[in-house]
């Protein structure tokens, strides 16, 4: 079975559109080497992650349907920070050359997260149904788990765009500045980087 070696106008594609994808499509997705999406994830992780201890808690605790309510209020947090982390994330995802082993990463991550909201958005309609302040029960307990599990698998995917792939992460001579002694990149401007 033969290898394929890349050709040289291949590889030098492969680092163009390296290069755009590490760049914003707009602005309001995060200046260079600084995304939103990445600090937005943070809030839908933490509401859902505190839901589920929440739940532990209502279960255990003198006063449980404080600690129901807010493992509810917590999902709905988790779903509004959700979707507005999706919405940066998808304009990241537009960066992403097309036919690219990256694209097609973030295409699942995105997919997996859309189906992690569906699922506590589930959660949180059968709590309303049967009332947000009764302490959770098995299924729930099962759903808020699963959904979970398939978080950290989304954010492992999320990671493999950042740190493999490197998208919407600075090129590394940008990189390589913050690693200079004293700061100083004498190369190019003879000036102190930041």
């Amino acid at each position: 079975m033969a290898v394929h070696e890349p050709q040289s106008a291949e590889i030098e594609r492969a680092h163009a559109e390296e290069m755009h994808a590490k760049h914003p499509v707009t602005i309001a997705a995060g200046p260079y080497g600084h995304p939103f999406h990445p600090i937005l994830v943070t809030v839908p992780i933490g509401a859902w992650i505190a839901s589920l201890v929440f739940d532990i808690a209502s279960r255990h605790a003198d006063d449980g349907a404080a600690f129901a309510r807010g493992a509810y209020w917590l999902i709905a947090i988790g779903i509004i920070g959700a979707l507005v982390a999706a919405l940066f994330g998808f304009i990241d995802l537009l960066g992403i050359p097309s036919r690219t082993r990256a694209r097609q990463v973030a295409w699942m991550h995105m997919f997996l997260n859309l189906a992690i909201v569906a699922a506590f958005a589930a959660s949180f309609i059968w709590r309303a149904d049967r009332g947000a302040e009764i302490p959770a029960d098995t299924g729930l307990f099962i759903l808020s788990g699963v959904a979970l599990a398939v978080l950290a698998l989304a954010g492992w995917l999320g990671g493999m765009l950042a740190y493999r792939y490197g998208v919407r992460v600075a090129d590394e001579e940008t990189q390589l500045t913050g690693y200079l002694h004293n700061g100083r990149d004498t190369r190019r401007t003879g000036r102190r980087t930041r």
